[in-house]
């Protein structure tokens, strides 16, 4: 398999003319490139490196490490736009290639954009903004409650699309949302339901009492922060219970009833009130 676009260790095999020689495996001796080389390296040396095409479209491995590799996605800036398409940082020398046809919409120098690394038919390393195409449609892997890294990529009337683990799409609904949310940003969060649409629906708290847990010391906090009692009740709007806890209404009284439950908290007709032992 070859190793282009990917990140792997490799052991220096030969010194010709300064030059070292890596060795790739069926992609044969690559070089690595002058100035990369860190004190102390020799032959037998074993180094983790990035393999790519340089200018010549030959195959060189670097120490620096792009933002993103083959099959991964990434949130790149716009660097240029060229007759052949646009040319996106990623960290290495040689911007990465946005063909016009791997486009979801027009770009411009300065533009941040999400991309899809992959090899192209003719072996070149390219990113497409197309990410559906290429992220996987099934989801065997995955059970309600999993915990799953998130990375926020687009805001819809629902609320928020995001990249699950870097290779599923899912939801997130504006309704149960109860912190800030931008573009770009990674977040845990929570496989909510599997759909028979093959679709998947994401929140960033656990459900159930199985989260409860997770925001008891919040509201410990904060009543540690206000002498022991919040004028926090049934009553109270989900509003200032948000504004308060960034919890919903129904994890804010499901988490207070935990607390009850371990004597750590009192609730009175007025509010809720710290238990000193």
């Amino acid at each position: 398999m070859s190793l282009l676009g990917k990140s792997c260790r490799l052991i220096i095999v030969d010194r010709l003319d300064g030059q070292f020689y890596l060795d790739a495996g069926r992609d044969g001796r690559i070089p690595l490139l002058g100035g990369d080389t860190p004190p102390g390296t020799k032959v037998g040396s074993t180094l983790d490196v990035f393999i790519f095409r340089d200018s010549e479209n030959a195959l060189v491995a670097t120490l620096k490490k792009p933002l993103a590799t083959v099959g991964q996605i990434a949130y790149l800036p716009v660097d240029s736009v060229q007759p052949v398409g646009a040319f996106l940082k990623w960290g290495l020398p040689k911007d990465l290639f946005l063909p016009f046809g791997e486009q979801s919409r027009e770009v411009k120098p300065g533009d941040q954009v999400f991309v899809y690394v992959y090899l192209d038919n003719q072996e070149r390393i390219t990113a497409s903004m197309k990410l559906e195409k290429f992220l996987k449609k099934t989801f065997d892997a995955y059970q309600v409650g999993q915990k799953v890294d998130l990375l926020i990529y687009s805001k819809t009337d629902l609320g928020f699309k995001a990249v699950i683990d870097g290779t599923h799409t899912g939801v997130l609904y504006q309704n149960e949302i109860f912190q800030p949310l931008t573009i770009g940003q990674k977040v845990e969060g929570f496989i909510k339901h599997l759909r028979t649409d093959g679709k998947i629906d994401l929140c960033l708290q656990p459900s159930g009492y199985r989260g409860i847990d997770d925001f008891s010391k919040k509201i410990l906090d904060a009543l540690e922060s206000n002498n022991g009692f919040l004028p926090v009740t049934d009553k109270s709007s989900a509003e200032q219970i948000e504004a308060l806890f960034g919890l919903s209404k129904k994890k804010y009284k499901m988490t207070v009833g935990t607390l009850y439950k371990k004597q750590l908290i009192i609730i009175e007709d007025k509010g809720i009130r710290l238990k000193r032992v």
